[in-house]
């Protein structure tokens, strides 16, 4: 089996590819170890910046997204028992839209059914045999299948191979994990503010989010070591209303979870995302804190860039993108890697942190609520615009 690009994961990002590829004529197979209702039910973030909008738009698939997606106009920050406002249409003249990484990857996957692209779920024993004249093995439905492609693109994430296939005396590995996790429930319940709450107080972190005007998503932050059986749904709400300031601790509405989840806080990067005939995307190439709902949005950033390039290879015969790919995604990696771990130490509290470092940060998120200019630089960087 013979193609132009070989797409190694079937998430947002490898779907997201694979249909803009195919709308550039460009011929492309997706091999994905789970299920396509795996696939479809994974729950992520649920933030898109103006700029994943546009590219979602542009692929075909923002029907439905403008339909149902909440446009926010805004987000807040609470600490010291109190609710400041951060207004980014007013400070930078844009907005987000609250619409779950679920509710993409079912658009994506409903578009790409209608076109029949080739997708191979549950594609087990993934082997790369060869980088220069791109070829890889896989078993599906119990047979071997070989295929022979120009290019192959790592959309598997964290945990995938194909990153592997960059020499260790090439790339470069920058990580850090964090001494703490988030616990996170989906409910059918009203969300507690029509708008995003960050929380910093002293019981640590908390997140007041949503995924629509009926379904709120809420996280607290937890050690390293807490495992979801320990934690009931009475734990969790319990919990989280101790982290609530005063004011709106009582509009919490509560009832029985959809889905709990524990994430330990990483921060990752592969330099570069690219070698020979293999390029990275998204999860498989970095890895940022939740804190701001910035991954989604960066993958998707990637494939974008990817897909340019790709068409100017097959329609221009022009290399000069796909050279550039890796140095033109990192600087905006970098960028967002930025933020995300400034936003994250600025609303959690850290094991063993002293009453000097705490004092600090609220004197700082302080600075943040009275200076224009400050809150001007965090709209823009929460907008995705560096």
């Amino acid at each position: 089996m013979d193609t132009k690009v070989l797409i190694i994961g079937g998430g947002p990002s490898g779907l997201l590819l694979s249909l803009l590829l195919t709308k550039n004529d460009i011929d492309n197979i997706i091999l994905e170890k789970n299920t396509a209702l795996h696939v479809a039910n994974r729950i992520r973030a649920g933030i898109l910046e103006p700029g994943t909008v546009k590219i979602l738009k542009k692929a075909g698939v923002g029907k439905r997204l403008c339909k149902e997606g909440i446009k926010h106009n805004g987000f807040n920050i609470s600490f010291n028992n109190k609710i400041y406002h951060i207004n980014m249409k007013k400070l930078a003249n844009d907005t987000v839209t609250v619409y779950g990484q679920t509710e993409v990857t079912k658009d994506l996957m409903d578009k790409l059914a209608k076109i029949n692209t080739k997708i191979f779920y549950k594609a087990n024993n993934i082997k790369i045999l060869n980088i220069i004249k791109p070829k890889v093995e896989f078993t599906h439905n119990s047979k071997k299948i070989k295929i022979n492609s120009q290019f192959i693109v790592g959309c598997d994430g964290y945990h995938g191979i194909t990153k592997n296939f960059i020499p260790k005396n090439i790339k470069k590995i920058y990580e850090k994990e964090y001494s703490f996790s988030w616990l996170g429930l989906l409910s059918d319940t009203k969300p507690i503010s029509p708008e995003l709450i960050y929380i910093n107080n002293t019981n640590g972190f908390g997140l007041c989010s949503m995924r629509s005007k009926t379904r709120s998503r809420y996280y607290i932050q937890c050690s390293n070591k807490e495992r979801i059986k320990d934690w009931s749904d009475d734990r969790f709400w319990e919990n989280l209303y101790k982290t609530l300031p005063s004011d709106i601790k009582n509009t919490l509405q509560t009832g029985p979870s959809i889905e709990k989840s524990i994430a330990q806080l990483r921060s990752y990067v592969i330099e570069p995302m690219n070698y020979k005939n293999i390029f990275l995307a998204g999860d498989a190439a970095h890895i940022v804190p939740p804190t701001g709902a910035k991954g989604l949005n960066l993958a998707l950033s990637d494939v974008n860039c990817l897909s340019s390039a790709f068409k100017s290879y097959f329609h221009r015969k022009s290399e000069e993108e796909l050279k550039n790919y890796s140095k033109k995604c990192l600087s905006r990696v970098w960028k967002t890697q930025n933020f995300s771990s400034w936003f994250t130490n600025a609303l959690h509290n850290f094991p063993d942190e002293d009453n000097f470092t705490k004092e600090m940060k609220k004197n700082m998120l302080l600075d943040l609520i009275h200076s224009n200019t400050q809150k001007f630089n965090l709209a823009n960087k929460y907008l995705g615009k560096y």
